[in-house]
């Protein structure tokens, strides 16, 4: 797997910058851009990092065909437009709506 090609994909479904998956991430620029430009992988610390600011765990990321559930094609729009939200924007596991 392209890792850093993985990494490209995940950001660009989510229209991020190379400032905002870094701000995401909390990571510095420096890093990212170190990585894109010499074509280096993460290192372990920082595909974690990445990761949380996808909001997906390692499993996920390595698993780029998501078939690991049987899911209907609703439900993996549902899911793939979730994960593209920041953080800002998700609500909160088990929260349906009232007060939380």
């Amino acid at each position: 797997m392209d890792l850093l090609k993985r990494i490209k994909q995940l950001q660009d479904e989510r229209n991020w910058s190379n400032y905002r998956l870094c701000d995401e991430a909390q990571i510095p620029y420096a890093t990212l851009s170190n990585m894109y430009s010499r074509k280096t992988n993460p290192t372990y610390t920082t595909l974690i990092a990445l990761c949380e600011a996808f909001d997906m765990s390692l499993s996920q990321f390595f698993n780029e065909d998501e078939t690991a559930f049987i899911l209907s094609d609703d439900e993996k729009n549902l899911i793939t437009q979730y994960r593209k939200l920041d953080k800002k924007n998700k609500i909160p596991a088990g929260f349906l709506g009232g007060n939380p």
